[in-house]
């Protein structure tokens, strides 16, 4: 994929550009494909937004009334009973337009059910797809993996988190970051392949509150399984020995789930 060409993402867009001595490049990469290395200037942002229903009112119904509005609006979607929380809901859409969430998603918060929810501050989350440079279906991995990951139907337990590392990281060598990078994700595509759960990795650098790095979203069909996942990556040497600092964990429950269109 070499080319990003679509309805108001001109060709150029994400190009390398070079200012004095500094190039700024804007494109996301992939491995080879046909010989030529893939890259895209095109990329999904994730929002989620949790927030807590008034004293007296039903969460479920609250979240059932949502889940009607969104499907018959045909907005992408998932909506989540908080697990922790039982008066709390979850809210994750997407978009590739981050002016969607102002848009079409900030809206709904004006309307019933949602005009008098409190929000959760400390767990909203957003965040955009990013590529490590060895993705072998570029495009597949930026725009349709995530989405088929929070909308697959047999995975019912979703967990999210931010995390920030610590500065100290950015200052080792490049393969030294790749070695504890390869450790880590070993066993991300080892859950994976047997089936027991996905994840979904997103990158929040200066769009997070709370000046956190990345979002990670576990997807998975029982939660003990996620939260034996989180378990076995503290004893990797990333997570041990470089991350500064870890959530708050959302435990949410799927209660609606749609592409959209």
């Amino acid at each position: 994929m070499n080319s990003d060409k679509k309805p108001g993402h001109p060709s150029h867009v994400g190009a390398p550009e070079a200012a004095g001595s500094l190039v700024i490049d804007l494109n996301e990469y992939g491995a080879k494909k046909d010989g030529v290395r893939q890259q895209m200037n095109r990329r999904l942002f994730m929002q989620l937004l949790v927030f807590r229903v008034p004293s007296g009112t039903p969460a479920d119904k609250t979240g059932k009334e949502l889940a009607k509005v969104l499907l018959e609006r045909k907005i992408a979607h998932v909506v989540y009973a908080d697990t922790v929380d039982p008066r709390s809901l979850g809210l994750l859409t997407w978009s590739e337009d981050p002016e969607h969430f102002v848009k079409v998603v900030r809206p709904l918060f004006a309307e019933d059910p949602l005009t008098h929810v409190e929000f959760r501050d400390d767990f909203a989350m957003l965040a955009r797809s990013y590529s490590i440079g060895r993705e072998a279906e570029l495009e597949w991995f930026l725009l349709r993996k995530p989405i088929e990951a929070v909308t697959n139907t047999e995975f019912a337990w979703h967990v999210w988190y931010p995390l920030r590392r610590k500065g100290a990281f950015a200052r080792l060598l490049p393969s030294e970051q790749g070695e504890m990078m390869r450790e880590h994700a070993a066993l991300g595509h080892a859950y994976g392949e047997t089936g027991r759960a996905q994840d979904v990795r997103l990158t929040c650098y200066g769009l997070d509150a709370g000046d956190n790095e990345f979002v990670i979203g576990l997807i998975g069909r029982d939660l003990h399984t996620l939260s034996h996942l989180v378990q076995a990556m503290r004893k990797t040497r990333q997570t041990s020995a470089y991350i500064e600092k870890m959530g708050p964990f959302f435990v949410g429950s799927v209660m609606s789930q749609s592409q959209g269109a």
